[in-house]
């Protein structure tokens, strides 16, 4: 399954490609892309668990950048 979602105060692009890099070695997660100037999470990953995976997602984007906040 494949979606996309709006990130709030994402403020660096450096802090994007952490979080990229982070998001894409969650067991589970297919592909990953962060966009800094969008400000868009792209992730592709298992269906049956996507939305634990989000959960997951969530807690490595607030290890990176602590005020960011996926919009679901």
């Amino acid at each position: 399954m494949k979606k996309v979602y709006k990130l709030q105060d994402l403020d660096c692009a450096n802090c994007a490609a952490k979080m990229e890099r982070a998001i894409n070695k969650i067991d589970g997660v297919e592909a990953a892309s962060v966009n800094f100037l969008t400000q868009r999470l792209a992730i592709e990953a298992d269906e049956s668990r996507f939305e634990e995976i989000m959960d997951e997602v969530a807690k490595a984007c607030r290890k990176v950048e602590p005020e960011c906040k996926i919009l679901r």
